[in-house]
């Protein structure tokens, strides 16, 4: 299968290690990776915050970076459910497009039938399911069910898992306060597992959550899960 590799913000500026293993998960597979150079953002924070109009240049340069190949992937929740949801509103066109539009575990789990991707990771693993994951894409177990499938890790229940990390993107910056009360209590139930990495299907959320439990010294690695499903445990 040809599949694109859409990078996201997020991850293309701060986080690109989990786009690689994003390629090496794939590959690894027997799947060709492409990264089309000519992406760009895909609007969502323009299009949340009202300025629709100035999304629309990235919408429709979505669409034809992407039209050509048979699956797009990409390792967001956040940036998937913008496609998916709001993309075939803003702009019909994109309706094909954003079906064929996939975050991680979808990919893996619905389209190409993979729940073990002959990973190894031996420590012990939180899991956070991220609200645009769990809300709009519906994931539900799906990055759970390909954890599970990891030889050497042990995957510790989440105290309240369902429950908004208080991110929330722009949220965070316009309601600091309740997004910081938010952000405590996660972190308060991530701590309560005793678990040494917490994981989850958006870099944002981890890189919220992450900064707390850094700030109370809690010595838990905020990762996403598809870093974890990369690793073989083999040695360079």
């Amino acid at each position: 299968m040809r599949i694109a590799l859409f990078i996201t913000c997020v991850n293309d500026l701060a986080f690109p290690a989990t786009g690689i293993a994003v390629t090496r998960i794939l590959r690894r597979l027997g799947h060709t990776v492409e990264f089309p150079a000519e992406q760009t953002c895909c609007g969502q924070m323009h299009a949340n915050t009202g300025y629709r109009a100035e999304a629309m240049p990235m919408v429709r340069n979505y669409v034809d970076v992407f039209d050509s190949y048979d699956a797009i992937v990409a390792p967001s929740g956040s940036c998937t459910a913008m496609i998916r949801d709001q993309y075939p509103s803003l702009h019909p066109p994109a309706t094909s497009v954003a079906a064929r539009t996939y975050e991680l575990s979808e990919l893996l789990v619905d389209v190409l039938g993979v729940t073990d991707v002959g990973a190894e990771f031996r420590e012990t693993v939180t899991y956070h399911p991220t609200c645009h994951g769990l809300r709009l894409l519906r994931l539900g177990d799906r990055p759970l069910t390909l954890l599970r499938q990891v030889r050497g890790i042990k995957l510790v229940e989440l105290g309240d898992a369902e429950e908004c990390c208080g991110f929330g993107g722009t949220f965070a910056l316009k309601n600091p306060d309740v997004s910081t009360a938010m952000l405590t209590d996660k972190c308060a139930r991530v701590r309560d597992t005793g678990a040494r990495v917490l994981a989850a299907a958006d870099n944002s959320c981890l890189a919220h959550i992450g900064g707390g439990l850094d700030r109370h010294r809690s010595g838990v690695r905020a990762v996403h899960y598809a870093e974890i499903l990369a690793e073989t445990g083999a040695t360079s």
